[in-house]
């Protein structure tokens, strides 16, 4: 019996002449012995679609591989993320076949997973005919394979990214001539910004405007929260007094200190804001902030420090964010499907993506490797700890536990209006926090919560 795996049983002969073609590095684990050489997947297209970011974009690079091995076309797109979440979410909900491989975004997995929406994985893992006996599902971090899997215990996504939100300064030089350290509290923070601001002309301060993701850890440092006590109370707790501090705090960071148009900003503008100087102080992840210390391209690679999100009056609450590599329960190529995620994620992609300057590794083995340390070291600040440290903190407090609830998304977006609406100057904190806790409230007593 031939083996079904079409990654495990392409011919050596059709190996070798591919690897010469594509470098060493593209072989993939289970070729070696391999035995058969049809494609199997020749004559199938697997549509794939994830959000813009830098694993995307190399696993977009190295296509060709991938279609080299197995025969198949793969159509990949990589949408913002919010247009992509949009369009995801409706495509699960209708169990359309329009996608194979999907991205499992972090405040959609409960959502998407709980709902029937995604397949199953475990019996592709533990099948040999179909995955690499080097796949190693175990060397995938336990915290990040958590949020990917479902209520009944399996998994349904493979973690490419296991993020922290910390804190960035591109021209931390300017800081240092004003006298002053890395910003350590809110308080600090707002006198380095006072400080800097402006001075050779690099405003002070932006931030991604997924301010459901960027703004939140703000809010547990003012001593506020998104929900009562989730994942078991999810009753909202948007219009609390410490909530609406950490609502006019933030939003004011972006009105005082920001660039023109602060609150369009998406993830890429703000990391090339910062890598051009143009933005001196920013949080992102760190899979972002990895590439300002890309010499080639990064003009602040000798002027950038990061650090640990600012601590509050309650103290210091980092976010952190993982997202999965899943199937659609509709795909008609659930198969291919399967194999494209392990070529996606095999041990050997992933330690190319960290050779090639990838920063946000779910894999123990790529976090622990010299060449992913070595390259976490930018001008002196030590990525790769802060982020483990903060995923460390963010497991022993529980405090992300708000974000993978199913009806998060639909708080995701108020919080997102709320902060909008107070840095455009429309609304008031009070006003803009009490109109996201009315909707929010509506919103989840839509979606049957019982409040």
């Amino acid at each position: 019996m031939k083996p079904q795996n079409p990654l495990a049983s392409l011919h050596r002969r059709d190996l070798l002449k591919t690897t010469a073609a594509l470098g060493a590095a593209s072989l993939l684990p289970g070729l070696a012995g391999a035995q058969g050489g049809a494609k199997k997947f020749a004559g199938v297209t697997l549509n794939v679609s994830t959000f813009s970011a830098a694993y995307p974009k190399l696993l977009q690079q190295w296509l060709p591989e991938f279609e080299a091995l197995t025969g198949a076309k793969v159509n990949f797109d990589t949408p913002s993320f919010p247009v992509y979440n949009q369009r995801a979410d409706l495509e699960l909900s209708t169990r359309g076949s329009a996608y194979d491989v999907v991205n499992v975004t972090f405040i959609y997995s409960s959502r998407w997973i709980n709902s029937g929406w995604l397949t199953p994985l475990d019996d592709y893992i533990r099948n040999a005919n179909l995955t690499a006996p080097d796949f190693d599902i175990n060397d995938f971090l336990p915290g990040a394979r958590a949020p990917e899997t479902g209520r009944d215990g399996k998994l349904y996504g493979i973690p490419w990214t296991a993020e922290a939100l910390l804190t960035a300064s591109s021209r931390f030089d300017l800081v240092e001539k004003a006298g002053l350290a890395f910003p350590d509290t809110t308080d600090d923070l707002v006198k380095v910004l006072r400080a800097v601001n402006r001075k050779e002309r690099v405003a002070g301060f932006v931030a991604d405007n997924h301010y459901g993701w960027t703004f939140v850890p703000y809010l547990h440092a003012f001593g506020g929260d998104v929900f009562r006590k989730a994942p078991d109370d999810l009753f909202p707790t948007l219009d609390t007094p410490e909530a609406i501090a950490a609502g006019e705090y933030y939003a004011n960071l972006l009105k005082e200190f920001g660039p023109d148009g602060a609150v369009t900003y998406q993830p890429d503008q703000v990391t090339q804001a910062l890598k051009l100087g143009r933005v001196n102080f920013t949080d992102a992840g760190q899979l972002h902030l990895a590439q300002l210390g890309d010499a080639a391209t990064s003009k602040t690679v000798k002027t950038v420090r990061f650090g640990q999100v600012p601590k509050g009056p309650a103290g210091r609450f980092p976010g952190t964010a993982v997202h999965g590599l899943g199937i659609p329960t509709g795909s008609k190529n659930k198969e291919a499907a399967w194999a494209f995620i392990q070529w996606a994620l095999s041990k050997q992609t992933t330690r190319r993506a960290v050779t090639a300057g990838y920063g946000s590794p779910a894999r123990r083995s790529d976090i622990d490797s010299p060449e992913f340390r070595q390259k976490q070291v930018i001008n002196g600040s030590d990525l790769a700890k802060l982020s483990l440290d903060a995923i460390e903190s963010a497991s022993k407090s529980g405090h992300m536990k708000y974000r993978t609830v199913s009806v998060y998304p639909q708080v995701d977006q108020q919080l997102n209006k709320a902060i909008e609406l107070i840095a455009s100057g429309q609304l008031s904190a009070k006003q803009a926090f009490q109109q996201a806790q009315a909707n929010s409230i509506a919103e989840l007593k839509r979606a049957g919560v019982k409040l």
